[in-house]
């Protein structure tokens, strides 16, 4: 064994370890510990606050804090029609009934039934409101859509 073949013992040199500042001038970190010369940023302690733009007014007191909430919106439980074939031919479908089964976690402010999918049992279904292409799938089926 010569010196220029021998290798170190496995995990005996760490990789990727912690870069330790202001422990010398060999370690290449020593002194001012790779901050600089002088300066807040220097300085223990130092720096400026997220978020501060040097004296200028910053962006978040700049842009409005007001919202906007529509208090006449009006938000309904959506039912896509291929949900409706988990029941049974000639079911009466009511809010309740989605409640029941699951369809539906809240009633909100009404169910909506839209036509998404195709319907193949013939039922009845009473909602607060149909979007068009659901009344066409519901009546095709042989079915009624009845607006509570």
């Amino acid at each position: 064994m010569k010196l220029h073949e021998m290798k170190s013992v496995e995990g005996a040199r760490k990789v990727g370890g912690r870069n330790r500042l202001g422990r010398g001038q060999g370690s290449g970190n020593g002194k001012t510990a790779g901050k600089g010369m002088k300066g807040q940023n220097s300085r223990t302690g130092g720096g400026v606050a997220i978020g501060f733009e040097g004296g200028q007014t910053p962006l978040w007191r700049r842009i409005p804090k007001r919202g906007f909430t529509n208090y006449t919106r009006v938000e309904y439980a959506i039912v896509n029609v291929i949900q409706l074939n988990d029941f049974e031919d000639g079911t009466i479908i009511t809010p309740e009934l989605l409640i029941e089964t699951g369809l539906v976690r809240k009633e909100l402010n009404g169910i909506k039934i839209l036509g998404v999918g195709t319907l193949e049992k013939k039922l009845t279904v009473k909602a607060h409101k149909f979007s068009k292409s659901a009344l066409v799938l519901i009546e095709q089926a042989g079915g009624k859509a009845e607006v509570i």
